[in-house]
C-alpha cells in the first residue's frame, strides 16, 4: 500500500539465509558449528554472515551494487561506491540496534543485518566490535582515509587485523560463553581471529595479489630476498622459487606461534562449546600443512582440507560433549 513502511522480517528466515551462507562459504566454521548448541549456532551463522556479507562488498563491489539513497527510502543515482556501502551498512546496523529499523533496502542484506542485530541484542556483544571491524574493512577500500594496500611490518598488518579478525573473536564471546570474566579471555580469542586471517593471506598471496593488494609484510619478505615484483614474476609464472619458499615457511612458523598462542584460551570457553571452537581451530591450521605438503606452491592450487577429514575431525568432537 503506498506510503507504508517495508514489511517486518522474519527473524526465523533471516536466520535460515545466514545460515545458508555459512555452509556455502565458511565451510570449516560451518562444520565446527554443528557441534554447538541450536541457539548458538544460528547466533555464529548470524555473524558469520555479516561478515561475509561486508567482506564480499570490499571484494564484488559490482555484486553488491545497489541503486539506493543512502537515507535507504529511494532509488538514486548514481550507484554507491563501495565506500557508500559500507557507510550505509554501518548507518542500518547502528538503526536497528537503537531503534530496531532498517530502512528500506537489498531483501537479502535485511536479513542479514536483522538477523546480527538479534544476536548482538541477544548476547550483549559490545557495539564496538562491530565499528572497528567496518573501520578495518575501509581500509581495503579506495577512496577511502584509511585506504592501503601494503604493510610494512608484522605490527602494521597486527593493527588491520585488530579490525578485520581479532574483533570476529572478540564479537563470538559472549556467544560461546566463557568459565572466566570475559576480559580474560579476549586477548586468546583475538589471537585466535588473528592466526584464522594471517592463514587465509597465506593460502590467498595469489587473488589477493590480483586485486592489487599485498597483505604479507613486506620487510618480512624482503628478509628472503622477496619485493614485490618478484612476488608478480612468480605469480605470472604460477610457481613458487626458493626464496619464495623460504619466506612462507618463515611466515608460515609465525602463524603457528599465534595459533599456540590461542590454544590456552580454549579452556576458558564454557565446556559445552569447547569441541567446536578446537575443530575449526585444528581445521584452519591445517590448512597451513596442506600449503606445505603442496611444496608451498600456492599459485598453482588453493589449499584445502578435504572432506573426509574435516567430518573425522567434527566426529572426534561430537565424541568428546558432554
Amino acid at each position: 500500500m503506498s506510503g507504508s513502511g517495508p514489511a517486518p522480517i522474519g527473524l526465523d528466515a533471516a536466520y535460515a539465509t545466514c545460515r545458508r551462507i555459512a555452509a556455502e562459504h565458511g565451510r570449516t566454521y560451518y562444520l565446527a558449528t554443528t557441534l554447538l548448541t541450536p541457539p548458538r549456532r544460528r547466533a555464529v551463522h548470524a555473524l558469520y554472515a555479516f561478515a561475509r556479507m561486508v567482506d564480499d562488498i570490499v571484494d564484488h563491489a559490482d555484486d553488491h551494487a545497489h541503486r539506493l539513497d543512502p537515507r535507504g527510502d529511494a532509488p538514486a543515482e548514481p550507484t554507491l561506491s563501495p565506500a557508500q556501502h559500507l557507510d550505509l551498512v554501518e548507518k542500518q546496523l547502528r538503526l536497528a540496534l537503537e531503534h530496531g529499523d532498517l530502512g528500506r533496502a537489498d531483501p537479502r542484506r535485511n536479513q542479514i543485518l536483522a538477523a546480527a542485530a538479534d544476536t548482538i541484542r541477544r548476547h550483549d556483544i559490545a557495539h564496538a566490535h562491530f565499528w572497528t571491524f567496518l573501520d578495518a574493512m575501509r581500509m581495503d577500500v579506495p577512496g577511502t582515509a584509511t585506504h592501503r594496500t601494503r604493510y610494512a611490518t608484522m605490527t602494521e598488518l597486527r593493527e588491520y587485523m585488530r579490525g578485520s579478525a581479532a574483533a570476529i573473536g572478540l564479537q563470538l564471546l559472549p556467544v560461546l560463553g566463557t568459565v572466566v570474566p570475559v576480559a580474560e579471555a579476549e586477548p586468546a580469542a583475538a589471537a585466535l581471529g588473528e592466526a584464522f586471517q594471517l592463514t587465509n593471506f597465506l593460502r590467498d598471496v595469489g587473488e589477493d595479489l590480483d586485486r592489487g593488494r599485498v597483505y604479507l609484510p613486506t620487510t618480512e619478505l624482503a628478509a628472503f630476498g622477496v619485493d614485490e615484483d618478484h612476488l608478480r614474476a612468480c605469480r605470472a609464472s604460477g610457481r613458487v622459487d626458493p626464496p619464495l619458499r623460504r619466506a612462507l615457511a618463515h611466515l608460515i612458523a609465525v602463524n603457528r606461534d599465534i595459533y599456540r598462542r590461542a590454544e590456552p584460551g580454549v579452556d576458558l570457553l564454557e565446556p559445552r562449546v569447547r569441541p567446536a571452537i578446537r575443530t575449526a581451530a585444528l581445521l584452519y591450521a591445517e590448512i597451513l600443512d596442506r600449503i606445505e605438503a603442496a611444496d608451498f606452491e600456492v599459485f598453482q592450487r588453493r589449499a584445502t582440507v578435504p572432506n573426509r577429514r574435516r567430518i573425522l575431525v567434527a566426529a572426534k568432537g561430537f565424541a568428546t560433549i558432554r
